[in-house]
């Protein structure tokens, strides 16, 4: 029995130091969540600043009015019973009391909403931007365009950091990566201390733009355009993910905000105008067999492998690349349209954010890949062709 008692003992301890090193393997990341947070997240703009105040703000005035309600009711219950000898009292109506509790709550719901409406008109108010950047929701990743203001005219493409969704598709369990599954290829960046409007729409379903360190949430919605904005205090990376559910593939969808130095703002934008003027590609060029395979290559593990995986098999409800009859199809206009339309009610998005050179690239490069030897190739023109 003291044995039984010995290696119970021993268990317990064992898997309470196993709990708590499991617990504690993470780290908080500053910008995004905390390890067992249950507040909010430390603000980094004048809004977010707002909104927790906000919070605390509201939270005591119910917790006072809920203890008074309650503990009135509790002492009346108490002190007035009828083992007691209390007797019920006989009456209908009562002016004042009627008054009272008309008049009281008004003036608090008033308390409350004042500082309320306040903020939510602030939040609103998106003038005088010093930066305008439309945020473009799609299964599943984010576009950015920089619409107005220093870096006018990039564009990009940001998707859930390769390493990271291939750890997920192997079914990595505590992984101890502080900022597993909010890693990005490409951060939006911002400056610091400048007012940045945020446009949200959407491709295809509803998405949500958020990043709770800004206090921002705003839906991106096919066909329609909204918007929000955020003027981060500090530099630091903030992180958000699509918070508005979008499909099998909503978890690998994270918005990671990069905010900098004017000065250093001022060098990514040089930097991304001279990759931006050097990718810029002739559509009418002729290119070889090699330089396409080569450039598909990559456009496949930057935009593909993620879902159809290295070898092109797919698995679940994607459908694999080796073999397919699309892919195999000497038609060729038929995988082009693919890539520019989608297929499946979305579930096959559509590629048209890619130039007509990496369209033309990568479908030439899953034409002779794996078991796919077609010796087919697509140029450029011919993607530009069928563009509607």
């Amino acid at each position: 029995m003291i044995d039984l008692s010995k290696k119970l003992a021993s268990g317990l301890l064992f898997l309470g130091a196993w709990c708590a090193s499991a617990a504690w393997a993470v780290n908080d990341l500053p910008g995004g969540p905390g390890v067992r947070e249950l507040n909010i997240q430390l603000p980094a703009t004048k809004i977010a600043e707002e909104q927790v105040w906000l919070h605390w703000f509201m939270m005591i005035i119910c917790t006072v009015i809920f203890i008074a309600v309650f503990g009135v009711m509790f002492y009346s219950i108490l002190k007035h019973r009828k083992s007691l000898g209390y007797k019920a009292a006989n009456f209908h109506d009562s002016v004042k009391v009627e008054i009272a509790w008309t008049i009281i709550p008004f003036i608090i719901v008033i308390f409350m909403a004042l500082p309320a409406t306040k903020a939510v008109v602030a939040e609103k108010d998106t003038s005088n931007a010093d930066l305008t950047i439309k945020a473009t929701g799609q299964q599943w990743k984010w576009g950015y365009d920089y619409l107005k203001g220093e870096g006018e005219g990039i564009s990009f493409v940001s998707t859930l950091d390769n390493d990271q969704r291939i750890m997920s598709n192997n079914g990595a369990k505590g992984v101890d990566i502080d900022d597993y599954l909010l890693k990005v290829d490409n951060p939006l960046v911002v400056p610091v201390g400048k007012k940045v409007r945020i446009i949200t729409t959407s491709t295809d379903v509803i998405h949500a733009f958020a990043v709770p360190s800004f206090g921002i949430k705003q839906d991106a919605i096919p066909g329609f355009v909204r918007d929000t904005w955020f003027r981060a205090e500090r530099v630091g990376d903030f992180h958000g993910q699509c918070q508005e559910l979008c499909g099998k593939e909503h978890a690998y969808m994270p918005i990671d905000v990069k905010v900098v130095s004017q000065e250093d703002y001022t060098k990514w934008v040089n930097e991304q105008q001279k990759k931006m003027a050097s990718a810029k590609d002739d559509p009418t060029k002729v290119w070889s067999k090699e330089d396409l395979l080569a450039r598909g290559s990559k456009v496949y593990a930057a935009n593909c492998q993620v879902c159809h995986q290295p070898n092109g098999k797919g698995g679940g409800p994607v459908k694999p690349l080796d073999g397919a009859a699309v892919v195999l199809n000497a038609d060729k206009s038929k995988q082009i349209m693919v890539l520019l339309n989608g297929q499946n009610n979305g579930a096959m998005p559509s590629w048209k954010a890619l130039s007509d050179t990496d369209l033309a690239a990568v479908i030439s490069f899953t034409k002779n890949n794996w078991s796919n030897k077609t010796g087919q190739i697509v140029q450029p023109s011919e993607v530009l062709s069928n563009r509607k």
